[in-house]
């Protein structure tokens, strides 16, 4: 174990979690001294006497000591519960601090707190980073997902760090700076936003094989081991095979049957979800995915629907099998594809809202190991944004272009099948009928301006080709449809 009377330690880290504890172990596998710190200080000596022995790891038993035992610029990780604990540490530290000094939130902040924080430590002379980690607990100890931002001086004193730990794609870290301020925290809120929409994607084309091609568990898992060679190769494929395939020990059925159907949330979608609407972005199928966790919440509700509402009767399936398949497997290509689409616009617009510098192509290269949502997809993205950074859509890139016209009759053919049969496929559905409305250049919105024109004189513009005397090309105009209501127009407003 290393000296522990000095300053000794490369990198500090409070929250012993299994996160914490476990990334802790995966720098000190890098070279690094770490110094590790909990507010239960049990916790420490546990884990010093137990998974940490023999390892360049010490200990420290209150937050001076722990300073005290670092070398300068102190660079320390907090992974604590997200919300007021940060700033509680975050204050706990300040006294103890030297100018220059680097506090890394590596929790699953909000993004405006390390907005926040980023310029009020900056105040005070001290460098902030929010940095998103994905991965989870065998990502944290052989290799997370790592997404940084805040304080960009940071950067080169922990790039060696974060990137020796970072899991590795084709030889590259997935770990770079991404930009400014709550960036890091920002892509990372993103990713588990396209995370829920992935997930919700798999479940519905396990509907529809189960309910509605009559498939076994086991036949499932095989489709999905199939899938997980091919485009949809990616680590939420590969869980769902082995899900398909585990039966229960006690009666050898599959236990993936026997769960109850409602699914939880820890607010990271919802959080994408809403500043989705608030940017003005349509990220559809990010919001139709927690919608569904929603509707999945109100169980007893539902049984009690099942009971008194009608729908179709789903037949046995009397049909090419394989094609139906092939079909589903396409539907998912090309869902996937909009709700990456949808990330990366959303992406785009903050950084245009927040006026930061961000990385797209390293993004997609961020998440194209360790994370949950890795897979070989990802390496698509990254060779389409570092073609063209300033990429206005990722379905303006040709690859994606001519992927998603490939996808296009088998996508259409399961969501028409599906709602034939009466299963909900929200996402599925969502990612079409963006795709549909994005490629139309005349949508009906003209309809609903002249409503709103209407009933409230909230105004409209003419289209540049229908321009007149009276209706002016770019000015808000105001008609008194009715010719009993006034001339005088509404204030114009973007909500």
């Amino acid at each position: 174990m290393a000296d522990e009377t000095k300053a000794v330690g490369d990198f500090g880290l409070i929250g012993l979690a299994v996160m914490g504890q476990n990334l802790i172990l995966n720098i000190a596998d890098n070279g690094y001294t770490v110094v590790a710190f909990n507010r239960t200080v049990a916790k420490v000596d546990h884990f010093l006497e137990n998974e940490a022995k023999g390892k360049s790891i010490v200990g420290a038993h209150s937050i001076q000591e722990f300073c005290e035992k670092l070398k300068t610029p102190r660079k320390i990780m907090l992974l604590v519960k997200a919300g007021p604990a940060v700033d509680d540490f975050i204050a706990s530290l300040l006294p103890f601090l030297e100018p220059g000094d680097i506090i890394i939130d590596g929790g699953n902040s909000h993004f405006p707190d390390s907005n926040r924080r980023t310029r009020y430590l900056a105040e005070k002379k001290i460098r902030f980073v929010g940095a998103g980690v994905s991965g989870g607990e065998e990502g944290a100890r052989y290799g997370p997902s790592i997404m940084p931002g805040g304080n960009e001086e940071a950067w080169p004193y922990i790039k060696d760090i974060f990137q020796a730990i970072a899991a590795k794609s084709d030889g590259e870290a997935c770990c770079e700076w991404v930009g400014d301020e709550g960036a890091g925290h920002f892509v990372k809120m993103v990713h588990n936003g396209i995370e829920y929409g992935d997930m919700q994607l798999i479940c519905e084309a396990y509907d529809i094989m189960k309910r509605g091609l009559g498939m076994t568990c086991s036949e499932m898992g095989d489709v999905f081991a199939k899938w997980n060679t091919g485009v949809l190769d990616s680590f939420l494929i590969e869980i769902t095979r082995d899900i398909m395939k585990y039966n229960d020990p006690e009666d050898g059925t599959p236990l993936v049957e026997k769960i109850l159907d409602s699914a939880g949330q820890k607010g990271t979608g919802k959080w994408t979800a809403i500043n989705a609407l608030d940017l003005g972005m349509p990220v559809t199928l990010i919001g139709e995915s927690v919608f569904a966790r929603c509707l999945s919440s109100i169980k007893a509700e539902r049984v009690r629907a099942s009971e008194v509402l009608e729908g179709p009767e789903i037949p046995a399936f009397t049909g090419d099998r394989e094609a139906a398949i092939a079909d589903l497997e396409q539907a998912l290509y090309a869902s996937k594809i909009i709700s990456y689409a949808q990330g990366f616009m959303l992406i785009r617009e903050a950084a245009k809202e927040y006026g930061w510098k961000l990385n797209n192509p390293a993004i997609a290269l961020m998440w194209r190991g360790g994370c949950i949502i890795r897979s070989v997809f990802l390496a698509d993205i990254t060779k389409a944004y570092r073609a063209k950074p300033d990429l206005e859509n990722l379905l303006f890139d040709d690859f994606f272009k001519a992927a998603i016209h490939k996808a296009q009759p088998g996508w259409r053919r399961a969501i028409a099948k599906s709602i034939e049969y009466g299963i909900p496929t929200p996402c599925f559905s969502t990612a079409l009928s963006f795709y549909d409305g994005y490629r139309t250049k005349n949508l009906p919105a003209n309809l609903l301006q002249a409503q709103r024109d209407y009933f409230g004189a909230h105004t409209f513009r003419v289209k540049p080709e229908c321009a007149s005397v009276s209706l002016v090309e770019g000015k808000d105009i105001h008609i008194n449809w009715t010719g009993r209501g006034g001339n005088v127009s509404a204030s114009t407003y973007l909500a």
